[in-house]
């Protein structure tokens, strides 16, 4: 069964998420570009604080730390984030969908 990844940055927004994902070869509007193996979902905003948050859901924790380590960590270094997420919280997945249609009660 997947896994989700919640992640919780403090001083890193838009601009550093934007900086990190064009070194990795990714459009984050678009959805196009080099996605690494085993993800099977990216979400990612700011948070109240100021801050901002991922939640990923992948096949395995291993496929994660393969990405962090080939692809992700050097991008983030590269990008200037040195310090760790203040989160970091693994949790097995129970369900995971994508609705095709909006409910009739959502308007």
């Amino acid at each position: 069964m997947s896994e989700v990844l919640i992640l919780e940055f403090e001083g890193f927004g838009a601009e550093t998420y934007e900086r990190v994902n064009g070194i990795l070869g990714i459009n984050a509007d678009s959805g196009e570009g080099d996605w690494p193996a085993g993800m099977h979902t990216h979400l990612a905003g700011p948070t109240a604080g100021g801050g901002w948050m991922v939640i990923e859901v992948w096949e395995s924790q291993e496929d994660q730390d393969a990405f962090m380590q080939s692809r992700l960590g050097p991008a983030l270094h590269e990008a200037g984030v040195t310090a760790p997420p203040k989160r970091a919280d693994w949790s097995k997945v129970r369900s995971h969908h994508s609705p095709k249609k909006a409910s009739a009660k959502a308007k």
